[in-house]
């Protein structure tokens, strides 16, 4: 199989900014005329974030599909579940030819918790159109994803508000 043209990025570390660096590109993709879909693993759609609410405007075809911070589920068993079928509807986006760029939003707890088995997403992956770019979010990305990743970036925290009691902010983390 020959390599596609597209990329995969990656955005790892345990500092700010993963997401919002997806959410760049993003609009950036957007802006040049290209379909976008975004498939978010552990938000919930209790969370309505700024993000989401400008891709509803933008027409992006959108899926927030986990149920929360893992440290606050009262069903484990239901969230792997949950990613697991955030998992089959990123994988038939990935193959299905229809988008430009595809978003995978805390895709690496998933992949770290055993959730989702990691071959099945390297290879969902590798066998994305060839047209079809990824951004893959999340900590501790496996070494995996970082061979796949064509550009892997690691978000390293010098400091945190959060760490200071600043909880978080609506048009700063959300």
């Amino acid at each position: 199989m020959s390599r596609p043209t597209s990329r995969v990025l990656l955005n790892t570390g345990d500092g700010k900014g993963k997401s919002s660096a997806a959410f760049g590109v993003m609009v950036r993709a957007w802006a040049r005329g290209w379909t976008v879909g975004v498939v978010q693993f552990i938000k919930s759609e209790k969370w309505v974030v700024g993000e989401r609410k400008l891709a509803r405007h933008l027409d992006i075809n959108w899926h927030t599909l986990g149920d929360g911070f893992t440290w606050e589920s009262t069903d484990i068993d239901h969230s792997a579940q949950m990613a697991r079928h955030a998992f089959e509807v990123a994988a038939e986006m990935l193959k299905s030819g229809n988008y430009d760029l595809i978003i995978l939003d805390e895709f690496t707890y998933p992949l770290t918790y055993g959730w989702i088995e990691k071959d099945a997403a390297i290879q969902a992956i590798k066998g994305r159109s060839p047209k079809t770019n990824v951004v893959i979010t999340g900590r501790n990305a496996p070494l995996e994803l970082l061979e796949l990743a064509d550009t892997a970036t690691e978000m390293r925290k010098l400091k945190h508000a959060y760490d200071q009691g600043i909880r978080a902010r609506k048009g700063i983390e959300y």
